[in-house]
């Protein structure tokens, strides 16, 4: 492979990881929300994977009854951030055709798996 040939490739390696980050930085504004018990509890999620919000139905609260307050929670966050890391991993592809490049950031680390 000639040098040239090689500065090329480096190049647009480089303008890719760019991209790339610039992604990054863009997801974590984008949001995600999920909810549960029939909307009684919304979540919402940044690209980021951090919980911004969660928002409980008061008529969902019942002291005899945490554990299913606790549940419907539980589940409106991980589906909320579920849907966060489709949206990253969906603009991340579209980068990268799917590859994994070496030298470029794992999108399936992304969130800390």
């Amino acid at each position: 492979m000639s040098k040239k040939m090689l500065g090329n490739l480096m190049k647009e390696a480089q303008k890719l990881q760019e991209r790339m980050m610039k992604m990054q930085e863009e997801a974590a504004q984008k949001t995600a929300e999920a909810s549960s018990g029939g909307g009684m509890v919304t979540a919402v999620a940044n690209g980021s994977g951090q919980l911004i919000s969660i928002t409980i139905d008061k008529e969902v609260v019942n002291p005899d009854d945490v554990e299913m307050l606790q549940d419907l929670v539980v589940a409106a966050c991980n589906e909320a951030i579920k849907r966060a890391q489709e949206q990253v991993h969906e603009e991340m592809s579209k980068v990268t055709g799917g590859l994994q490049i070496p030298g470029m950031p794992d999108i399936s680390n992304f969130f800390g798996k």
